[in-house]
């Protein structure tokens, strides 16, 4: 009795110290507040977010219908309408950020009506590509959830759902096709894993884990490379994979589970092995020329659209890999330094938010 009662306390806490998976909970909240008034490099970047987020307060949303990004050379008319829509997101996070860290009502309330407009207009396609982009949206509802108006959070809880819902139903995903089993199932993966710790929902939690042990085994191979690679022969996509698996294991560690950073399949492969396999080009150690024996058609037509990095041949730039790095250095602090000099020693608000969740998660631990 006295052991389900510890065990009960201990969950408890661990249920209100990481009620907020996505984002900053309460107590990374207030760290960030501290360092904001301490950090004069940090507070002078807090400075000109206030200053971009009060000009937001008089914006009105952009949602659009269907998101379409996917599959569209640079200038279609669909992307750029879709990217213009897009800047929504960073402006919806914003606001969300800084009504946590002042408790300003007025922030609270422009944030919702962005998150409102967009649960109300824009509708799922089951496109993970198009809807990787809504990580913010997550993120910010994952920031207010806990202060949203009942009616406007049933709304947005819906649109959130549906979405993940249209991931994991969509024809896309089935059996045989390629992207079933290549960088679209790691954002697939990514899209369904956000929501369901968002919304504390375990039946999509189970079925992300689930489907991530299967990505792991047929996307990385042992030797660190990845089934992207291969296809593409472009360290970007290798990246582009890497990515959201990371931020999906960060999700995944923050709430207490299983290290699949680590985690290796039956195979032998595992997200850190691709991580290492990255490293040598990082620093410049091994180079790469990107897109020589690409097997995919739209690589050819971007490069014959002049968009950048895209012709074949083009020498991989280790600033490229920067959004692996500040991600797996959550799991591997030795990375850190690397990390730096990567980014020539620029830290900034974002990066900011990354330690302190590391941090906490250490300190948790």
């Amino acid at each position: 009795m006295r052991k389900f009662l510890v065990t009960g306390i201990f969950l408890a806490f661990a249920s209100s110290t990481f009620s907020q998976i996505i984002s900053l909970n309460s107590n990374e909240i207030a760290s960030l507040r501290s360092v904001v008034k301490k950090d004069p490099t940090i507070k002078k970047q807090y400075e000109l977010l206030v200053k971009q987020v009060n000009i937001n307060l008089n914006d009105q949303p952009h949602p659009i219908d269907t998101i379409r990004t996917e599959g569209l050379l640079k200038g279609n008319p669909q992307k750029v309408k879709t990217q213009e829509a897009l800047a929504d997101m960073s402006k919806m996070y914003t606001l969300a950020l800084q009504y946590r860290i002042i408790g300003d009502e007025k922030y609270l309330s422009k944030c919702v009506s962005f998150l409102v407009s967009w649960a109300s207009v824009n509708h799922p396609n089951g496109n993970p590509i198009d809807d990787t982009n809504l990580d913010k949206a997550v993120e910010t509802y994952d920031l207010i959830k806990d202060d949203l108006p009942a009616k406007d959070k049933t709304l947005i809880q819906k649109w959130l759902r549906e979405t993940a819902l249209a991931e994991i139903s969509s024809k896309r995903m089935k059996p045989g096709r390629a992207t079933a089993i290549n960088n679209w199932n790691a954002h697939r993966l990514k899209v369904v894993g956000e929501i369901g710790y968002a919304l504390h929902d375990q039946q999509l939690i189970d079925w992300t884990i689930e489907n991530l042990k299967s990505h792991i085994y047929i996307n990385l191979y042992p030797d660190g490379t990845s089934l992207d690679f291969k296809e593409r022969d472009a360290m970007h996509y290798h990246i582009y994979d890497l990515e959201p698996l990371l931020k999906l294991a960060i999700m995944i560690d923050r709430a207490k589970g299983q290290n699949f950073y680590t985690y290796e399949s039956t195979k032998g492969s595992s997200i850190k092995k691709s991580v290492n396999w990255l490293m040598p080009y990082i620093t410049g150690q091994k180079q790469h020329e990107e897109y020589v024996n690409t097997t995919v058609k739209f690589d050819r037509d971007r490069a014959k659209n002049n968009e950048p990095g895209f012709a074949p041949g083009t020498m991989f730039e280790p600033i490229l890999a920067l959004p692996v790095l500040k991600l797996s250095v959550y799991f591997d602090a030795q990375q850190l330094k690397l990390l730096n000099q990567l980014n020539k020693g620029n830290n900034n608000l974002s990066m900011m938010v990354d330690q302190i969740k590391r941090e906490s998660q250490e300190t948790f631990k």
